[in-house]
């Protein structure tokens, strides 16, 4: 028999246990406070040609006080890399398709599908040819940013889970963040809707896509022009369901624009013939994913500048971590901001080998060589992958057409003259006629620009140095290229693009649907317009009013009136009560009334917002899987939620369109509202319990959260709370979707201004700016855009 273990032992080994647990403690405690960034005190950096303050309100707000432009930007680019080096890495990695190599190979998919567009060999010849004055911001800020990264005690926290180091910041880079915004605003560079728009076409006959594809619909609510004519619906002897097989597909899968999952955003601004102080007042909010920390970075920017009126910038709003500048607020002068455009930046080009030879294809000039690249794709934890790219002279061969031919992406972004720094100019820009005519030579993404001046004016244009001039095909199809004087002609002279200057009425809206038409149209293309109902509904809000202030601005931006679904409400109540009382009896309860707002109690917006989507899906279904029986990878195209000819059929309700499964339109009806009871009535409470806010609870997380246990993760993460809004009206809102920030800008009046962020200025847990600023966002409270009193100082030597 074993003798028992000494006590003494016993406690030693507890106590041994203890301190080790605890020096554990210690040390990540001390790894993780070495990352935080340095606050106050003085600290060199070399390059300065003065010192420079950098100062932090309780936001974490930034201003930072230099005495010229290039100091400005080696500060911010310190700053920068002390709050946010993590996720400048991300994005110049996702851009270039080097993310596996951090992270291992579960990020492969989207390094193989970026790696080929060769997006680092780009920027390296973009940062090349940028003047001699852009260049030394770029290599300013460059420099900022690993003295910033250096500077830091320990590497930053995510760079410790992850066992990693954090590599060093190159010119380069920061045209790789730009690229990274190509790829969020124009549908991750794939185009897949013209993909599938062809092989609908060639399933179905081409006047029954043309309907269900409609350009437009009553919703429509463009700056220029009025809704766009109705596609007729096709007559039973061009296309009959019921002549069909019955198919397999009950519901439609909607493209994730369709359900409000996509890069958008709202911009508009009214003259200063509206407000009270004669100044102009812009409003902006960019719809984004939303994470910890929040995509933007709040700064105040000052330096001296002899070309300014007054000799001085002063820049107020957000940047971007990755670029040396202010994106979208004030300089004093003018207040400006950005939605997304949609318009059509892609095109598919039908490559042609030669058949005697097929390393070469045909061209315009009779044949070139498909150039041939071999790229690495580096992997954490496993072997290197290797890519091929095969590059046409109009981009890289990504693509099958519907008959099997291949195809090469057109993309604007790949054009050299699609990135440059000239979007930093308007920080001295006084007025809005030298603004508009500086956007068109902007290096970034199309975005629509609203613009307003301390003056009183207001003015809308087409962002972007890379608008193509087509001609000779159709360019939402694949097209051949090589016949001479078809395909991309050049590009539009930046005195070309659309432009509006103090239109008549005093405002100026955008929201990702459609903003012109005729002949502007024909330049911009469509690349997906959003529905128009939520671009209608700040257009009819922005007319309900005679005089504005930002509070104004700001109940627009906060509007989650669900008047789009209306109509919808009433078809459900139409659809109920033909039934029998004790049929859907608890939906019939709770859709009684319609209260008409994406409230986060709202328990019949959710019932009838449900109802549209089921209808939709079961409408859509029979023409979803006649494309999907040809072509497997085939889905529903965008096409602003289908609710323009959703809704035409319901009105006509045609035999020949219907699916065979629903003996009439009114059985689809019921089978949409018991589908309902189906998936929400089983639940704990039952219906009565399904209000909006449960579905629409906010899931913003750190990109890191998810691999660590629920205790750690919630002390990264913002709030699991509900929130109200929705898509389709001026408050988008999903659990990881919606405003980015949220401004309002009198030019010159920024001290009656607000700017309100998500996520926080810092993602670091012990940071005193972690998560700060969120709950106003959130409840829509809106922070001041000045910064508030100073709370900590840095110089920079």
């Amino acid at each position: 028999m074993s003798s028992p273990i000494p006590m003494k032992l016993i406690r030693r080994t507890l106590i041994l246990l203890t301190l080790l647990v605890l020096a554990l403690l210690v040390t990540a405690w001390w790894l993780l406070r070495g990352s935080l960034a340095q606050l106050d005190g003085e600290q060199a950096l070399s390059g300065l040609s003065a010192p420079v303050r950098v100062m932090r309100d309780e936001l974490g707000t930034v201003t930072v006080d230099a005495a010229n432009v290039e100091d400005m930007a080696r500060a911010l680019g310190f700053v920068h890399a002390q709050d946010r080096y993590f996720q400048m890495d991300l994005l110049r990695r996702m851009a270039a398709g080097e993310l596996s190599e951090l992270v291992g190979a579960a990020a492969l998919p989207i390094d193989r599908a970026h790696r080929a567009h060769r997006f680092r060999a780009r920027a390296e010849r973009a940062i090349a040819a940028l003047t001699p004055e852009e260049r030394a911001r770029i290599e300013a800020y460059r420099d900022g940013v690993n003295a910033g990264l250096q500077a830091l005690s320990t590497r930053p926290w995510e760079y410790l889970v992850l066992r990693s180091e954090a590599r060093a910041w190159r010119s380069e880079d920061s045209a790789l963040v730009i690229y990274a915004m190509f790829f969020d605003l124009n549908s991750n560079g794939a185009n897949l809707r013209e993909l599938n728009l062809e092989r609908m076409r060639a399933v179905l006959p081409t006047a029954l896509v043309d309907f269900l594809v409609q350009p437009g619909s009553e919703w429509d609510a463009p700056l220029r022009g009025g809704p766009l004519p109705a596609m007729p619906m096709p007559g039973p002897e061009q296309f009959d369901l019921g002549a069909l097989p019955a198919t397999t597909i009950a519901a439609a899968t909607l493209d994730p624009q369709d359900l409000g999952w996509l890069p958008g955003s709202n911009n508009f601004a009214v003259s200063g013939a509206l407000t009270s102080h004669g100044a102009a007042l812009v409003a902006d909010d960019m719809h984004l994913g939303l994470g910890v920390p929040c995509i933007w970075y709040r700064a105040r920017l000052r330096y001296p500048n002899a070309e300014t009126e007054g000799g001085q910038v002063d820049l107020n709003g957000v940047t971007l971590p990755g670029v040396p500048g202010l994106v979208a607020g004030s300089n004093g002068r003018i207040a400006w901001g950005f939605t997304n455009s949609y318009g059509d930046w892609t095109d598919w080009v039908r490559v042609q080998r030669d058949p005697a030879d097929p390393s070469r294809y045909l061209n315009a000039t009779g044949g070139a060589a498909v150039v041939r690249h071999r790229e690495t794709l580096k992997v954490r934890g496993g072997a290197d992958e290797y890519l091929l790219v095969e590059e046409t002279e109009w981009g890289p061969i990504l693509a099958r057409a519907a008959d099997g031919g291949e195809l090469a992406l057109r993309w604007t972004a790949h054009d050299p003259r699609a990135l440059n720094m000239r979007m930093f100019e308007i920080d001295g820009v006084g007025d809005v006629a030298r603004a508009l005519e500086l956007a068109a030579s902007f290096g970034m993404p199309a975005q629509n620009f609203v613009v307003g001046d301390q003056a009183g004016n207001i003015g809308w244009t087409l962002t972007g140095n890379a608008i193509p001039r087509r001609q000779g095909f159709d360019e939402q199809a694949p097209a051949d290229f090589s016949a001479d004087g078809t395909g991309w002609q050049g590009w539009l002279d930046p005195s070309e693009h659309p432009r509006l200057l103090n239109p008549e009425s005093g405002r100026l809206w955008s929201a990702n649907a459609r903003t012109v038409d005729a002949d502007w149209l024909r330049l911009e293309g469509d690349g997906g317009y959003d529905l128009g109902a939520r671009q209608q509904q700040i257009r009819d809000g922005l007319f309900a009013r005679t005089r504005f202030d930002p509070a104004a601005m700001l109940a627009i931006q906060l509007d989650d009136r669900a008047i789009f679904l209306e109509r919808w409400h009433g078809l459900l109540r139409q659809t109920l009560d033909a039934l029998p009382a004790d049929r859907l009896a608890a939906l019939r309860a709770q859709t009684a009334r319609f209260g008409g707002h994406a409230s986060i109690d709202s328990v019949d917006y959710r019932m009838v917002r449900a109802f549209r989507m089921h209808v939709i899906e079961a409408t859509l279904a029979p023409f979803e899987a006649l494309a999907k029986a040809r072509f497997e990878e085939f889905k529903l195209p965008s096409a602003q939620g289908y609710e323009a000819a959703v809704w035409a059929m319901l009105e006509a309700r045609p035999a020949h369109l219907l699916d065979r499964r629903h003996g009439d339109w009114n059985a689809l009806l019921i089978a949409a509202a018991e589908r309902i009871e189906k998936e929400l009535g089983g639940e704990n409470g039952g219906l009565a319990a399904r209000n909006w806010g449960e579905r629409n609870t906010a899931a913003i997380r750190h990109p890191l959260s998810r691999a660590l246990p629920g205790f750690l993760a919630r002390q990264l993460d913002m709030p699991a709370e509900p929130l109200p809004g929705d898509n389709n009206m001026p408050r988008v809102q999903s659990p990881e979707f919606g405003a980015s920030q949220r401004f309002a800008i009198a030019p010159g009046h920024e001290d009656t201004s607000y700017l309100m962020m998500p996520g926080g200025q810092s993602p670091h847990p012990l940071s005193p700016f972690h998560g700060a600023g969120h709950a106003d966002w959130a409840r829509g409270i809106p922070t001041p855009l000045l910064p508030g009193a100073v709370a900590y100082t840095l110089v920079l030597r």
